[in-house]
């Protein structure tokens, strides 16, 4: 399986964006695709306080399974379980659930209303999701495990062991899925299980679970556990980068995922753009068809995205581009090239602004014409054209992100820097 991780908890596409990007992934080898919702997901009933007021439809949830299925891709929906649920922790209704009440990051896995909640919303996802085979409970980053009361307490009647009380947890989540959902497989991410020891794993004897390195580790002797208890010689060493191995019985059945970040958590800012991320994306999904960056895979992605070349250590791509967004990819371009760049160069170096336009005279309103005209002009004809830039941006925008995405990219990246011109030129005039 090579998966493309969407984590949509920040600058979730529209659907019709979806629509263009799905053939281009399975063109570039992808054949499945890791859905990462949060609060993307239409909730119902009790469960609807978590939905985004940009949340997707359940038609809209049909239509990226039905463009999925129209592209070969398996859609693999991701629960987090565990760890990364500020997006529900967040909501005062569920505060008590908090492993530590400070801090929304994770569960506290001794409540029972700990686990109703769980598989309430996990009820609700894998229901819209009945084509897939596979489901990921997440269950990374575990933070601030054992430092509430609770866990502190039962540890304390358990000789201490966080491994036992951490597969404690996932033991009952797995065993409501395979339970209710017979057939239906799951995955999870295995930085938590690489601290846990043998004898915890042996003592926990679960059921199988695929575990996979998290995207972006580094190549590192893994032990990988069935969960089922410990296979005899299982260690594993994956290639560099997000590739895992799903260890069982006899076979090894390669887990490979490519990940674009969003955001890399509920409350973070957002990460690089999509359409700025699918050249890396194809860069990743091409080496893992062809088990290195050859020439072959190299001609494969400038093809499929439209590039004359690209240099791999400038992470630069010359050409148009005719991939979905490529225009917003040259815009970004343009922002972390250029924007900055020419407002401070034009507010600090010029000499007329320093000497006769200092914050002094801007704030007593008074100035010589003769030295405000010698920069005036060219302040005036810097500001129309980023001016003019950003209208055309936020248009390729809106037409991929809904109103929040494009209002905090903008409010991150341009008017940091374009505010000071603003403010320059509402002063000058």
């Amino acid at each position: 399986m090579r998966l493309v991780h969407l984590d949509l908890k920040g600058a979730a596409p529209r659907v019709s964006y979806l629509e263009q990007v799905f053939p281009l992934l399975s063109q570039l080898g992808a054949n499945g695709i890791l859905i990462e919702y949060e609060d993307m997901f239409p909730f119902k009933g009790e469960l609807e306080i978590l939905k985004s007021p940009y949340a997707y439809s359940e038609e809209d949830i049909e239509r990226i399974q039905q463009l999925a299925e129209l592209h070969k891709l398996e859609v693999v929906p991701l629960v987090q379980t565990f760890g990364h649920v500020e997006f529900i922790l967040k909501h005062e209704k569920y505060q008590h659930l908090r492993e530590v009440e400070r801090f929304p990051n994770s569960f506290n896995p001794h409540l029972p209303d700990t686990l109703a909640l769980l598989k309430s919303i996990l009820s609700q996802v894998i229901e819209k999701h009945r084509r897939s085979t596979w489901i990921h409970i997440g269950a990374d980053e575990v933070f601030h495990l054992g430092e509430g009361m609770d866990s502190k307490n039962w540890m304390s009647h358990n000789r201490g062991d966080m491994g036992t009380m951490y597969l404690k947890h996932i033991k009952e989540v797995l065993s409501f899925i395979t339970t209710q959902y017979r057939g239906l497989r799951a995955l999870m991410w295995d930085d938590m299980l690489r601290k846990i020891s043998v004898g915890a794993l042996r003592g926990e004897r679960m059921g199988m679970a695929v575990v996979a390195p998290e995207p972006g580790v580094s190549a590192v002797l893994v032990r990988v556990a069935t969960l089922a208890g410990v296979l005899p010689s299982a260690w594993q060493e994956p290639t560099p980068g997000p590739v895992g191995t799903r260890v069982s019985g006899e076979h090894e059945e390669p887990q490979a995922s490519s990940c674009h970040w969003h955001q890399y958590d509920h409350y973070s800012v957002l990460c690089e753009l999509l359409p700025v991320g699918i050249p890396s994306l194809a860069i990743c999904l091409q080496t893992l068809v062809n088990g290195g960056f050859t020439e072959e895979a190299k001609r494969k992605v400038l093809d499929a995205l439209g590039f004359q070349s690209m240099q791999l250590e400038q992470s630069t791509c010359e050409g148009r581009g005719a991939f979905p967004g490529a225009e917003i990819y040259h815009m970004v371009e343009q922002v972390n090239g250029h924007l900055r760049e020419s407002i401070l160069k034009a507010l600090e170096e010029e000499s007329a602004i320093k000497g006769w336009f200092s914050p002094y005279h801007r704030k007593r309103q008074f100035g010589n014409p003769r030295n405000m005209e010698s920069f005036g002009s060219k302040v005036l004809k810097l500001h129309e054209d980023w001016e003019s830039f950003v209208r055309d941006l936020r248009t390729h925008l809106e037409r991929i992100y809904f109103p929040d995405t494009v209002e905090e990219w903008m409010e991150e990246n341009i008017n940091p820097y374009l505010d000071q011109l603003r403010d320059l030129v509402r002063d000058y005039r």
